[in-house]
């Protein structure tokens, strides 16, 4: 692939452990070469070909290994085997802030953890534990730190936008950003979006930086607005964005019917019970949803798909067209976050 779309394409091949990172990237003066560690799938293949114009290539590439390659290597011998076989593998890096969730049974050893984590990735700054129950109104969990500086905020970079984070007391996945990238590049100058539960606004400052559009972002939590007014002065905009604090189901009907082209719809757990205000919200002529739940079962895509229709049904209005539905990730087990795009009128 072009040298100019290397980032976005590494970025997402990370994300779905597809890249082969016991070998040493190729590169020429205008492309870039990806060794992967497995077959892509069609869900893959489909979103890789919407990030940048990709081909697959036979090649050989050198192996490469520079100091531990897991944190679990480092960890061997200097905690108990029981306690490393509960150490958590995977960890979300925000910013030069690391978040782990730490079983209780092996939170006496966070510090090593921590440490471990600084040894393996050598950006990051400081690392907090996750403990307690999610809050069910933010989506946020008490954290404690265990290593590294003793600060909460960070700013998270993400296809050419800044963001300023507190992990503490927003929601923030760094596991989304292919899915920030695939929305915001369906979005054309002139729209009207709604982004319903806006976080910080990856979502929102994505498409805004992009094109010339309208979005009116929404969140009930003053953490996250505030934090969404810092980055829309830290990042250069094409488009607006407008943060409005608040529950999506008291803004939307009072201030926002029937202004959308396009709303988004980010809440897996509950984004369910919202798709009448979704309606409210696109133009009478219709529109775009991007709806986001969390389903199981043998059919995950086909279940999140009645979902959105039943729910656009007893509000009066009709789901045109399934434009696409994707696996987002795995939730929990035999569970999974799809997101469904579709076309309501």
């Amino acid at each position: 692939m072009q040298k100019s779309s290397a980032e976005k394409v590494r970025k997402f091949l990370l994300e779905r452990s597809l890249l082969d990172k016991n070998l040493r990237v190729k590169r020429t003066e205008s492309h870039v070469v990806f060794p992967l560690s497995r077959e892509p799938s069609s869900e893959d293949l489909q979103t890789l070909k919407e990030i940048a114009d990709v081909s697959f290539v036979v090649e050989n590439f050198e192996k490469v290994r520079i100091g531990p390659r897991s944190i679990k290597e480092v960890l061997a011998g200097k905690i108990p085997e029981d306690a490393l076989a509960e150490v958590r593998r995977s960890f979300d890096i925000i910013g030069d802030i690391a978040v782990i969730e730490v079983p209780q049974e092996v939170m006496r050893y966070g510090e090593e953890i921590g440490r471990a984590i600084m040894r393996v990735h050598k950006n990051v700054r400081a690392v907090f534990a996750k403990v307690g129950p999610v809050d069910t109104e933010f989506r946020v969990r008490k954290l404690i730190h265990i290593a590294g500086d003793k600060r909460t905020t960070t700013i998270h970079r993400e296809h050419g936008c800044l963001f300023y984070v507190d992990v503490a007391n927003v929601y923030f996945s760094p596991r989304l950003s292919t899915e920030h990238l695939r929305v915001a590049s369906q979005v054309s100058d002139n729209e009207v979006v709604i982004d319903m539960f806006t976080g910080v606004g990856p979502f929102a400052i994505l498409i805004a930086k992009r094109t010339a559009s309208t979005v009116f972002a929404i969140d009930k939590n003053p953490h996250a607005i505030e934090c969404l007014r810092r980055n829309i002065e830290l990042n250069k905009l094409k488009g607006e964005v407008i943060p409005l604090l608040g529950d999506a189901r008291d803004i939307v009907p009072s201030r926002l019917r029937g202004k959308a082209t396009r709303v988004i719809m980010n809440l897996p757990l509950y984004a369910h019970q919202f798709i009448d205000v979704a309606c409210i919200g696109l133009r009478s002529e219709g529109g775009i949803v991007h709806f986001y739940t969390i389903t199981g079962g043998q059919d995950p895509k086909g279940e999140a798909v009645e979902i959105l229709r039943k729910g656009v049904e007893r509000s009066g209005r009709i789901l045109e067209e399934i434009l696409s539905t994707r696996v987002v990730r795995e939730y929990a087990p035999r569970k999974w976050q799809v997101v469904v795009d579709g076309r309501i009128r």
